[in-house]
């Protein structure tokens, strides 16, 4: 049990924040005194630009929200009430929900340790019990793309659409291209947590500008082109708004400089946690480059002490040596860092608990949501459920790229004296 006294942090060193530069106000400010305080202005316009050219897509949409964008890719696709579709298992319902908005019925595709995104294996499986699916939704967790090559191919083989929530990701690279291109739609988010920040936003992006145009219209309730407003489907106020543009628009610039200090952050956390029996979340991948939004570990399985979770609570047994994610999550927050468990696997939700679940051994619906360790075991000798091991045995570290080296180096020293 650890038994280590620390110094609370007096100024709380947070999991991701904002960190904004000056030229954000600016824009904004530009916004307040042109009166372009709506949806409609040169910050929307700049942005879009400036994210076609960053990330290579031929047109980008400027939401309200990753989420939006998602709703909007979604329609795109086509998927009606009833239709199944291949979703991610481990990432936030962000990325499922917009399926259901439409009356779509998620099916999760299970997890692979190479990147700790879609497994192509289960999904490949999942094509063999669904072969009536034509949409996937694919997102890049903590910002390490997927093996978008693989993934891409079998949808090709099944002939399906696939939708890439890169939300998390905006900068990374697969193969030297970006992530947020790779779909036929696609999105990115600016949510006050990711590597940039609007504090709130998002972006549908897409090389098909008919799709584009019909983004545009959805997003603002569909107002045809007449000269009174004229409705003749069903639209949304989806818009981004120019001043949220405006600080999206500044910080835009400080992107890569972003990604270096997350990737300093992750090394440094590498390099001060090589002697616990942890590893950290897969980044140094070569056909990828990574953003490094979020450093986060796992704790070996012979390094585990007892943990179990139920809904809403959690219980573990401290034992010498060894530790869990709540131990370390609870001694962080006892000093004032915040870490975060890993992204509960949608399967494991209550709301999708009936839903489908493949993993690469086919059907691998879970039967509870308690871990079990040591649990039923595929033909690789790795537990079946991916997904669940990994939010059992993970956490997610404080990645804030204010936070300083004596900060960072305090945080692994409370981690160490939790095996300790």
């Amino acid at each position: 049990m650890n038994k280590t006294t620390f110094t609370p942090f007096e100024k709380k060193v947070w999991l991701s924040s904002p960190t904004m530069h000056g030229p954000e106000l600016a824009y904004v400010t530009e916004a307040y005194e042109t009166n372009w305080m709506s949806t409609v202005g040169a910050n929307i316009n700049e942005v879009e630009r400036i994210t076609c050219e960053k990330v290579g897509c031929g047109y980008a949409v400027a939401l309200s929200a990753g989420t939006a964008a998602l709703h909007m890719a979604v329609k795109l696709a086509g998927v009606r009430p009833g239709d199944k579709v291949f979703c991610s298992d481990m990432t936030f319902d962000a990325t499922v929900n917009p399926v259901v908005y439409e009356g779509g019925v998620p099916v999760f595709i299970d997890t692979e340790y190479d990147t700790w995104n879609m497994d192509p294996v289960a999904l490949e499986k999942a094509f063999d019990l669904y072969p009536e699916v034509k949409v996937v939704v694919v997102a890049h967790l903590y910002g390490t793309p997927g093996k978008i090559d693989e993934i891409k191919a079998v949808c090709k083989k099944h002939h399906a659409t696939l939708i890439e929530d890169a939300a998390e990701s905006l900068g990374a690279s697969y193969k030297g291209k970006q992530t947020g291109s790779f779909g036929d739609y696609n999105i990115i988010s600016f949510n006050g947590n990711k590597i940039i920040t609007g504090s709130a936003g998002g972006m549908l992006l897409t090389d098909e500008e008919e799709a584009a145009k019909k983004v545009r219209k959805w997003s603002t309730q569909a107002r045809e082109d007449a000269p009174w407003y004229q409705h003749e489907e069903l639209g949304y106020n989806y818009r981004m708004s120019n001043v949220i543009a405006g600080v999206v628009r500044g910080q835009y610039q400080f992107l890569e400089e972003h990604i270096a200090q997350k990737k300093a952050i992750y090394e440094r956390y590498k390099n001060g946690l090589k002697d616990l029996p942890v590893e950290m979340n897969p980044m140094n991948l070569v056909d990828s480059e990574p953003n490094y939004w979020l450093s986060c570990m796992i704790i070996d399985p012979a390094a585990m002490c007892k943990q179990v979770r139920g809904e809403q609570e959690v219980l573990f047994v401290p034992e010498e040596g060894k530790s869990c994610p709540t131990e370390i999550l609870e001694l962080l927050a006892k000093n004032n860092a915040e870490g975060r468990p890993i992204w509960k696997p949608m399967h494991m939700q209550p709301i999708y608990r009936m839903h489908g679940f493949v993993t690469r051994e086919g059907n691998g619906r879970a039967k509870t949501n308690a871990y079990i360790s040591g649990g039923t075991k595929g033909a690789d000798g790795n537990p079946l459920d991916v997904g669940m091991d990994i939010f059992h045995r993970g956490l997610c570290l404080p990645s804030d790229n204010k936070m300083t080296r004596e900060q960072q180096d305090r945080i692994i020293e409370m981690v160490k004296s939790c095996f300790s």
